[in-house]
């Protein structure tokens, strides 16, 4: 028996309405770790835009469209909102296409995509439009409540590990470590997933900028190590470590106060450990709760990066050794 989607005829309709057209071709476009789902729509003999569908008891659409305008004021170049409903959840943006940098990344054209990207987040990083500052804060809090996530999914529900005291000890002081760390850098506007899957590559204004809808006012490495340390491609560390000078460089020379090195690469370092181990948390998530096992592949990737971390700074050692004897090897 074939199960009917309501939802997807729904958002049909509404399509054709929003473009006053009789018919159109609508198919899935991209996958997605949320409940969102984006269909291409094919128009007109060939016009395309890009359907959203986001549950509204699940998504926040208002907030995406709020956050779509503001990165466009920035200069950003992210999807344009053409129709919305968000009591349905619909919306209808422009098409990006779908060349994901994932895709066509390789040693002859890394240093121009990458380029282009980092230059496109500096533009958030450094702008003066005074909405940034209003973004939800990355705070203690959040740190806290993501770094929750490697606890419960990966170590609890995914390897069975009952933590005892002081494992529990050690984990802490490591999570101490990290959120200090985070908490000290500057503040600018943090896209939170900006990665190889959410950069489009674009003819015009490259690249393209997708999943923005969680941004916050957070630290200053964290959308440069979402990219350089990208859990879904790895580059070696030497040419990491000379991108991430290059855009402390960049920085400075537009008036942020980023003028120590080692401190800017520690930064660095310790925010690309807490994204890491909530990512690893998060695909564990998706395995057991959300039935998409995929992204399990990426854990010993990332889990890689959080081991490199431990091994520079003497304060993660004690992390490191848990994770050497209670994790590696079973992911």
């Amino acid at each position: 028996m074939t199960t009917v989607d309501t939802r997807l005829a729904e958002l049909t309709e509404w399509v054709k309405s929003s473009l006053r057209i009789s018919a159109c071709d609508i198919r899935p476009a991209s996958a997605d770790a949320s409940f969102r789902r984006y269909f291409r729509v094919t128009y007109d003999g060939g016009k395309t835009l890009i359907a959203m569908d986001a549950p509204p008891e699940r998504e926040d659409s208002p907030r995406y469209i709020r956050i779509a305008q503001l990165l466009r004021r920035v200069g950003m170049h992210v999807p344009e909102i053409v129709e919305a409903d968000t009591g349905c959840g619909y919306v209808l943006i422009t098409d990006l296409g779908d060349r994901q940098y994932l895709q066509v990344l390789d040693e002859n054209n890394v240093d121009t995509l990458y380029s282009d990207a980092l230059q496109a987040t500096l533009r958030l990083q450094t702008t003066e439009i005074g909405d940034v500052k209003q973004l939800p804060p990355y705070d203690d809090a959040v740190l806290s409540r993501e770094l929750r996530i490697f606890d419960e999914w990966l170590l609890e529900k995914h390897l069975g590990i009952t933590l005892t005291p002081l494992h529990r000890e050690v984990i802490e002081s490591a999570y101490h470590v990290l959120k200090t760390s985070a908490l000290e850098q500057p503040r600018v506007g943090v896209h939170r997933d900006y990665h190889s899957r959410n950069l489009m590559v674009t003819a015009k204004d490259n690249p393209g900028v997708l999943d923005f809808q969680d941004a916050l006012y957070g630290p200053i490495t964290y959308d440069l190590v979402s990219l350089l340390r990208d859990c879904y491609i790895a580059w070696p560390v030497e040419r990491v470590a000379g991108w991430v000078e290059g855009h402390r460089r960049e920085l400075m020379s537009r008036g942020v106060n980023v003028d120590d090195s080692v401190q800017f690469m520690k930064w660095f370092d310790l925010m690309g450990m807490q994204r890491h181990l909530k990512a690893i948390g998060i695909f564990a998530r998706l395995n057991h709760r959300d039935g998409k096992p995929g992204y399990l592949k990426d854990i010993p990737r990332t889990l890689n990066y959080v081991m490199h971390v431990c091994g520079r700074y003497s304060e993660l050692q004690p992390m490191e050794r848990f994770l050497r004897e209670s994790v590696v090897g079973r992911v």
